[in-house]
């Protein structure tokens, strides 16, 4: 575990790029002349598969492959990684997202990958013989989360507004780094105080029992996409064809993992995680349920980002007007889903109630 003195007034910091580190990443456009790139390297997580990866398992990326380059618990560094050009694509938390364009970024939020649902949701769960019952209870408690500055800390901070405590009374409440695989651990042996749990990891945890929920992003906002994969101005520009390759599997994928049956899905996910020799466990992939997307093959709205616009401008971390989010965003390459979002998927607000 990582803790700082100074988690709250880092908070995004480390999405601080300046423009001269981003104009000289060195991107592999391969398109200095005729050629456009058709490898596109990338960032994975351990134990699960991206959308990418389940695309190219299903022949949606055709001639386009992929290239691992390693693995991250970090979307905030999985984006900074993409606009220095050390990796092609990443995707990040929305609000991170915003950050980084804010910062004077040129890159491009071009699909939604992930999300919360009533079946793809983070938890913030503590042991069953827990004290902590509110808000209020978790002054200068441990939160374990996969990353600082992210969407495990934006929604901390919004439980915290919303129970009614002060700046100065958040300040106290310690979010610390703690890497996926090892939270629960960590909350059973009683080093942390709250684990924040998704996907997998979260059913998993809740299968061996003796934790509860605190809260869940799914119960604060409701239903909503949550994180986007960005790409460069400058690779979009000068790889088009290859992104609106990328992109539209990536949209296909999304929807072939809600029609198909969750058994198949499995079954299909976990020999990509064998065949591909990371030596990681296939078992947790068991409880896999949703990515959580909502809208039709992940096209953006806007309003998943403007969200976060306004949450950030009303912390302070950017100034008002500094970003507009449709600067921020394109549905260019997704020749999936034109239909638009499905009915279940009202953007949320962060300044409302939640249910």
């Amino acid at each position: 575990m990582t803790t700082t003195a100074s988690n709250r007034r880092q908070f995004l910091t480390l999405l601080g790029l300046s423009a001269v580190a981003v104009s000289c990443g060195t991107a592999a456009t391969g398109a200095s002349g005729k050629g456009q790139t058709r490898t596109l390297r990338y960032q994975g997580w351990a134990g699960q598969v991206t959308l990418p990866e389940l695309a190219a398992d299903l022949g949606y990326l055709e001639d386009v492959k992929l290239e691992w380059v390693g693995n991250t618990i970090s979307g905030p560094q999985d984006i900074q990684s993409a606009a220095t050009g050390q990796t092609d694509f990443g995707g990040a938390f929305n609000g991170a997202v915003v950050k980084l364009a804010a910062n004077n970024t040129p890159i491009k939020a071009v699909i939604s990958y992930y999300g919360s649902d009533k079946y793809a949701y983070n938890g913030y769960y503590v042991l069953n013989d827990s004290p902590i019952r509110s808000a209020r209870d978790l002054t200068g408690k441990k939160v374990g989360m996969n990353t600082l500055g992210a969407h495990a800390e934006a929604m901390l901070d919004i439980y915290l507004q919303r129970g009614g405590l002060s700046r100065a009374e958040i300040e106290k409440v310690e979010p610390l780094v703690v890497p996926p695989v090892n939270t629960e651990q960590s909350l059973r042996a009683r080093q942390i105080e709250v684990a924040v749990l998704g996907g997998i990891l979260r059913d998993k945890a809740l299968a061996t029992g003796g934790i509860r929920p605190l809260f869940t992003d799914f119960e604060l906002l409701g239903a909503f996409s949550a994180g986007s994969y960005v790409m460069t101005e400058r690779f979009l520009k000068q790889n088009p064809d290859t992104a609106r390759t990328f992109v539209t599997a990536v949209g296909r994928a999304i929807e072939w993992s809600r029609t198909t049956p969750r058994a198949e899905v499995i079954a299909r996910m976990t020999e990509i995680v064998k065949r591909r020799g990371r030596n990681e466990d296939p078992a947790p992939l068991k409880f896999w349920r949703s990515y959580g997307v909502a809208e039709t093959s992940g096209r953006i709205t806007g309003k998943e980002l403007q969200l976060w616009i306004d949450w950030l401008a009303e912390r302070g971390d950017i100034r008002k007007g500094q970003v507009t989010s449709g600067d921020l965003y394109t549905n260019e390459f997704n020749a999936a889903g034109r239909g638009g979002a499905t009915p279940s998927s009202p953007a949320p607000s962060a300044s409302t109630s939640g249910s």
